[in-house]
């Protein structure tokens, strides 16, 4: 029996362990979300672009946007934070 290495149409699979460290950095900053002080992460999601950590969602000051990036920042395995949550439904802008 002749064993080959696994492909997809002659392209190498995604790595599996990528897969499960961008899974275990967005459930730790999650987690830290949800227990941190000063912030209610409830409607808040994380998410993984590549390196890039994405917060997005709404809450209800503007102190919980800057903290939710704060927390998200001091997570091990974070190295870039995009936080794009939303104030009450708006952007800072005022943009809807």
């Amino acid at each position: 029996m002749v064993f080959k290495e696994q492909t997809f149409h002659g392209l190498a699979p995604e790595m599996e362990a990528e897969i499960a460290n961008r899974a275990s950095v967005e459930a730790a900053v999650a987690n830290a979300l949800a227990i941190a002080g000063g912030i209610d992460a409830s409607d808040v999601e994380v998410t993984m672009e590549d390196d890039l950590v994405v917060l997005s969602g709404i809450v209800g000051t503007v102190g919980e946007i800057e903290r939710a990036t704060a927390v998200a920042r001091a997570v091990e395995g974070v190295h870039e934070v995009q936080n794009r949550i939303l104030l009450g439904g708006s952007s800072l802008d005022g943009t809807h």
